[in-house]
């Protein structure tokens, strides 16, 4: 059978490989490169985690994406029956850019389940923060179907909030079970 899989998509320089570093740093089989240079990642990768999922590293949008981003991802997300979320990476100094407005359109067009974390939390201050997630949760609200409403906020260098979006991760995949609270 075909493994589930989740995939994580953001803008170039959004700390897609740091965060997923961060989220399976007790998964010695997804080994992910950090590399400090913008756009690095030019392909999808694929990560066996255990026998329970893959996740799928996709490429980053905008500046240095790869000039068949488009086509690779769009035939990824319309032909994977087993993707069960993907993850948007939007940064949390700059908030939602013109560019991620495309991958929720996207998203929307091709009925995927989708989830948005906001990255680099670290970096911005409380007030610059609050105003990004404010922004994208009336965003979430008014103009998307298939986004999860809880907005993620993490920070890979700090760990802050990368152990509530691995349960979650967990949960999406069937791996973490919902307990009733008695």
């Amino acid at each position: 059978p075909l493994l589930l899989q989740v995939c994580f998509i953001g803008r170039s320089n959004v700390g897609k490989s740091s965060l997923i570093r961060a989220l399976f740093s007790l998964s010695p089989e997804v080994e992910v490169r950090v590399s400090k240079t913008p756009g690095h990642t030019k392909k999808m990768n694929f990560f066996k985690v255990g026998k329970y999922f893959t996740l799928v590293d996709m490429p980053g949008y905008g500046y240095r994406a790869p000039q068949d981003f488009v086509e690779m991802v769009e035939a990824y997300l319309q032909e994977r029956h087993n993707l069960k979320r993907t993850f948007l990476l939007v940064d949390g100094v700059v908030g939602l850019q013109k560019t991620d407005h495309i991958a929720v359109e996207m998203l929307e067009e091709f009925g995927i389940p989708y989830v948005m974390v906001l990255t680099k939390i670290d970096r911005a201050s409380r007030g610059l923060l609050l105003k990004n997630v404010l922004e994208i949760q009336e965003f979430v609200k008014e103009k998307t179907q298939g986004c999860f409403p809880q907005l993620f906020l993490v920070s890979s260098l700090e760990f802050s909030g990368v152990h509530l979006l691995r349960c979650f991760v967990a949960h999406v995949t069937g791996n973490l079970p919902t307990v009733e609270a008695s």
